[in-house]
C-alpha cells in the first residue's frame, strides 16, 4: 500500500496526521488507538504508551510501510504490565 506523494504532505498536516492514527487503529500488527500523531512538514511524531516494545516497534513498521518519505520520530514510551507484587497492609 502505497501513500500520497510527500508534496500532499505540506498542506493539509491535520489529514495525514489523521490518516495516520486511522492506519495504527486499523492494522492487525497494532491496534492502538491511544497514540497521539504529530505531523510537521515531511516529519511524524508519535507519542503514548504501549506495553512493550515489540508494539512500538510494530507502530514504526505499519507507519513506514503506509508513508515510507516520512522522518519517523518515536517517541511513544514502553510501560510494562507486572504482576503486582506483596500485598499493601493498611492500617
Amino acid at each position: 500500500m502505497s501513500g500520497p506523494h510527500p508534496a500532499e504532505h505540506h498542506g493539509h498536516p491535520e489529514y495525514t496526521a489523521a490518516r495516520l492514527r486511522r492506519a495504527l487503529a486499523e492494522d492487525e500488527r497494532t491496534a492502538e488507538l491511544g497514540i497521539q500523531v504529530d505531523v510537521r512538514g515531511e516529519h511524524v511524531y508519535l507519542s503514548g504508551v504501549v506495553s512493550s516494545q515489540t508494539c512500538k516497534e510494530r507502530l514504526d513498521a505499519v507507519l513506514r510501510d503506509r508513508e515510507p518519505d516520512l522522518h519517523l520520530h518515536n517517541d511513544v514510551r514502553v510501560v510494562e504490565a507486572t504482576e503486582p507484587g506483596e500485598a499493601e497492609v493498611l492500617r
